[in-house]
């Protein structure tokens, strides 16, 4: 263990449910206490999240963060990486800390299918990908992961 979750997704392809489960659950923690705090990530994504000695995460390039954003608070600034990036960000019309969940399911679809949910050849075709929303499901994924990327984004707000 060691190392980007990037390069181990990298080198496995995809990940076994158990496997992305424990991921995505460490991550959902630390999500959670960033917003506890008032911080929205905004660039959740393999590259930005490393594993410890022991195979647990800690996410890392806190450069995208957006601090005292509470209740009610959006903010607007374009940032992020596009494959991983909700439609509110892509819009402009104000984010909050429900980006942060979007990239999660985006990132969730990306350990168990080897690739993010919106992918296109270039940038304006990706992001008109997300805006649309059509989530296409892989049918060896099992039933309850299928009904799991159904309920978290992206699916479009």
């Amino acid at each position: 263990a060691g190392g980007e979750l990037f390069m181990q997704l990298e080198r496995e392809g995809i990940f076994l449910e158990d496997t992305a489960c424990f991921y995505l659950s460490e991550i959902t923690l630390a999500l959670g206490h960033l917003h506890s705090h008032g911080i929205i990530y905004r660039d959740l994504k393999p590259e930005n999240i490393m594993l410890n000695s022991q195979g647990h995460i800690k996410l890392t390039d806190f450069g995208l963060c957006k601090e005292s954003i509470h209740d009610g608070a959006v903010t607007h600034t374009f940032c992020g990486t596009i494959e991983y990036m909700a439609p509110e960000i892509l819009v402009r019309s104000g984010h909050n800390r429900a980006v942060d969940w979007w990239s999660l399911g985006a990132l969730m679809y990306d350990m168990l299918t080897g690739s993010p949910p919106f992918t296109a050849e270039n940038r304006k075709k990706t992001i008109d990908k997300i805006l649309k929303g059509k989530l296409v499901l892989p049918p060896y994924l099992t039933p309850d992961a299928r009904d799991l990327l159904k309920k978290v984004p992206p699916q479009p707000h």
